[in-house]
C-alpha cells in the first residue's frame, strides 16, 4: 500500500526520541494532524514530549518497545509510520524495523552510512510493500529551488565555494558523533545534507580529491557534472574567521556559486512539517533519492588525503597553521 492510499489521522513511533532533531519531527506529526502513540530512546530525557505528545507511550528499553509495536500490530492497531532520528549507524537496522512491522519508514540523514546498504534495503522494501522515506530538507527550501532553475541550463562548469563551521565542545568526540564508525566522520554527520544539496543542482559526481580528512576538520574538491566544489567543513571553533571570532559567534556558513554569494539562513522553521506532507501525500523523497550523497561522503570517507597541493579550500590555510 502507497503512502498516500492511507486516509484519516496517522499512527506514528518514534525511535530516538531524546536526540537533538526529535522534536522537529513530533512537531511535524502534530502539524500535520497525526498521532504519536509511541517514543524509544535509551535516555530518558524526552521532556520535550510533554510539548507535543504527553499521552505517547515511552520507552528506554528497545526490547520493550519492540513488543508493543508487535502487540499493537496484531490488535490490528499497527503503526503507519515509524520516524527514525537515531544514531548514524543503527538507521539501516530501525528501518528494517519499521518494514518489519508493516510500517512506512521516515528516516534522519544520514540514511546508512554505506551505498550497499541501499541495495539491501530497497529489497526489504519490495518484500514488505512498504516505504523507506528520508528528509532532504534543503531540497524543499524556496532559495534552493530557485537555485536549481537558475543553474539547471548553465553553460559550462560553476565554481562553487561552500564552508560550514559549526562549533562543537569536547563531549562531541566522547558520543557517536565522534566515532567514525558509527556517524561516518565529520563530511556524513554535517555534510550530507549540503553534498545532497550540490548534486541536486548540478549533478551527480565525476571525481573527488580530498585534502583534509581529521576528526574535527575535512576539506576536499569534488567535480559534478556541472559544477566544481571546493567544500571546507568543521566542528572546531578555532577555525571560524576571525570577523566571527570577534562577534562570539560559533556558527559559520558561506557558499558561493559562480562568484555570488548565496543566502539561505531564512526559512528552515517548517520545512520537516513540509517534508511529512509531501511523504504522507505519497511525493517524499525515497531512499533512491539519497543514493548519490550517500556515495558522494562515503568515498569521501575512504579516499586518500593528498594533503595541501594545488588548489583547495582558502580556509584550509587556517588549519595549516
Amino acid at each position: 500500500m502507497n503512502a498516500s492510499q492511507i486516509s484519516g489521522p496517522q499512527k506514528f513511533a518514534l525511535i530516538g526520541a531524546g536526540g537533538y532533531i526529535a522534536p522537529r519531527h513530533m512537531k511535524a506529526i502534530r502539524d500535520t494532524g497525526n498521532h504519536l502513540s509511541a517514543a524509544f530512546d535509551p535516555n530518558d530525557s524526552v521532556g520535550v514530549m510533554d510539548s507535543y505528545f504527553p499521552d505517547a507511550h515511552f520507552f528506554t528499553e528497545f526490547e520493550r518497545f519492540d513488543r508493543h509495536i508487535e502487540k499493537a500490530r496484531r490488535r490490528g492497531e499497527k503503526m503507519n509510520y515509524v520516524s527514525i532520528c537515531s544514531p548514524n549507524y543503527l538507521h539501516d537496522a530501525h528501518i528494517r524495523f519499521a518494514l518489519r512491522n508493516d510500517a512506512h519508514a521516515i528516516c534522519e540523514k544520514p540514511i546508512v552510512l554505506n551505498p550497499w546498504n541501499i541495495d539491501a534495503l530497497e529489497e526489504v522494501q519490495k518484500e514488505t510493500g512498504r516505504q523507506i522515506y528520508t528528509i532532504l530538507q534543503l531540497r524543499l527550501h524556496p532559495a534552493i529551488i530557485a537555485l536549481r532553475e537558475k543553474f539547471k541550463n548553465a553553460r559550462g562548469t560553476t565554481d562553487v565555494d561552500i564552508a560550514y563551521i559549526t562549533s562543537r565542545g569536547r563531549w562531541y568526540h566522547q558520543s557517536w558523533k565522534g566515532e567514525l564508525a558509527k556517524s561516518g566522520g565529520i563530511a556524513t554527520n554535517i555534510g550530507v545534507h549540503f553534498f545532497d544539496m550540490l548534486s541536486w543542482i548540478f549533478g551527480g559526481q565525476k571525481s573527488s580529491v580530498v585534502n583534509l580528512h581529521q576528526t574535527d576538520v575535512a576539506s576536499g574538491i569534488i567535480e559534478l557534472e556541472r559544477a566544481r566544489v571546493r567544500w571546507f567543513l568543521s566542528i572546531n571553533a578555532d577555525h571560524l574567521p576571525a570577523e566571527q571570532l570577534a562577534k562570539g559567534q560559533r556558527t559559520y556558513r558561506s557558499i558561493t556559486m559562480g562568484g555570488e554569494s548565496v543566502e539561505f539562513s531564512e526559512g528552515f522553521t517548517d520545512l520537516h512539517t513540509t517534508s511529512y506532507k509531501s511523504i504522507i501525500d505519497g511525493q517524499g523523497f525515497t531512499i533512491g533519492d539519497s543514493r548519490c550523497a550517500i556515495e558522494m561522503v562515503h568515498g569521501i570517507r575512504h579516499a586518500p588525503v593528498v594533503g595541501l597541493v594545488g588548489d583547495y579550500h582558502p580556509l584550509c590555510k587556517v588549519v595549516a597553521k
